[in-house]
Order: structure tokens, then C-alpha cells, then sequence
């Protein structure tokens, strides 16, 4: 009789193990590149990232520009996702582990003070939903009257989910 218990015991332990994580679709919007949900199953590994600002696009301009940070949102959300991939890559990670991500845009005196939704779409699915990482996170995004330093116009939290190296 206990052999028996044994083997189910292992078996049931084997599938918790095996769990992966959910991501349920946007099916009300088909076309946007954002999950509805994120299930991550208990085992996982939580990983929060702090709010990350891109890199200076042109060091040689004054620290408060937008010379120096990036032009327009689409080039500082484009650093900002290349430079998450290298960090990323450092921690054994990559963006497909990503679950949740909050995006806070500064709005834009070209766009009469609305953030530049185009341009943080055109930089965001260069990198999720594509061929290459198809994993959709879920996102918020919102408007902000200012970030911390002048001249950026795009700060990116994100939450990771990975299951832990003895489970896998």
C-alpha cells in the first residue's frame, strides 16, 4: 500500500512542478499586444524592477533636455527596452518573463500635452508579441504631469515571473 501512495505522491508533486505561467488574451482588443490576465503559478520567483529611465541619447546636451534623454517617446521606450534585455540577460531573464509592466508617459507639447501612445507602441512591439518573444505581459499605462528628472518622457516599472531553477 505504500509504494502505491509513493507513486502518486511523486506524480502529483511532478505536475505542480510542471505548472507554467497563463497569459490570457486581450480579446476584446485582438490587435493590441497586451495580456487581459497573468497567471503565475505558486513556486515561481517574483522579480520587481525598479522604474527604469532610458540611457542618454545625446550625453553632450544639458542633463534636463530632451536632447540629452531621447527626442520623442518612441527613442527613449526603445532604449529603455534594449537596455532592459542586456540587464535582463545579466540576471539569467529575459523580457518574455516579464508579467506586468506600468508604463508612465509625460505628455508632449507636439501632441497638445497628450502622451505619445504611438510612439511608445511602435517602440514596445519591437519587443513583445513578436516571433522572436511572443509572451504578452499585462500593462498599465498612464499619463503623468512630470517624471523625476526634465526632459524624460517615459519610465517603465516591470514585474518578472520565473519559475524557480529546481522546479524547472
Amino acid at each position: 500500500m505504500i509504494p502505491k501512495l509513493v507513486v502518486i505522491f511523486i506524480f502529483s508533486f511532478s505536475s505542480v512542478a510542471m505548472a507554467e505561467i497563463k497569459r490570457y488574451p486581450l480579446s476584446d482588443y485582438p490587435q493590441v499586444r497586451i495580456a487581459e490576465a497573468v497567471e503565475v503559478p505558486a513556486g515561481s520567483t517574483t522579480i520587481y524592477y525598479s522604474g527604469a529611465v532610458p540611457s542618454p541619447a545625446d550625453p553632450s546636451a544639458a542633463f534636463s533636455s530632451r536632447t540629452y534623454w531621447g527626442r520623442d517617446t518612441e527613442i527613449q521606450a526603445n532604449s529603455i527596452f534594449s537596455h532592459m534585455q542586456a540587464s535582463l540577460a545579466d540576471k539569467g531573464l529575459n523580457l518574455g518573463d516579464v508579467v506586468k509592466m506600468t508604463v508612465f508617459l509625460v505628455g508632449v507639447p507636439e501632441l497638445k500635452g497628450r502622451l505619445d501612445m504611438a510612439g511608445f507602441t511602435r517602440a514596445y512591439n519591437k519587443y513583445f508579441g513578436t516571433k522572436e518573444q511572443p509572451n504578452l505581459p499585462a500593462r498599465s499605462t498612464v499619463q503623468v504631469a512630470a517624471l523625476a528628472v526634465p526632459g524624460l518622457l517615459v519610465e517603465v516599472e516591470f514585474i518578472l515571473s520565473k519559475q524557480r531553477i529546481s522546479d524547472q
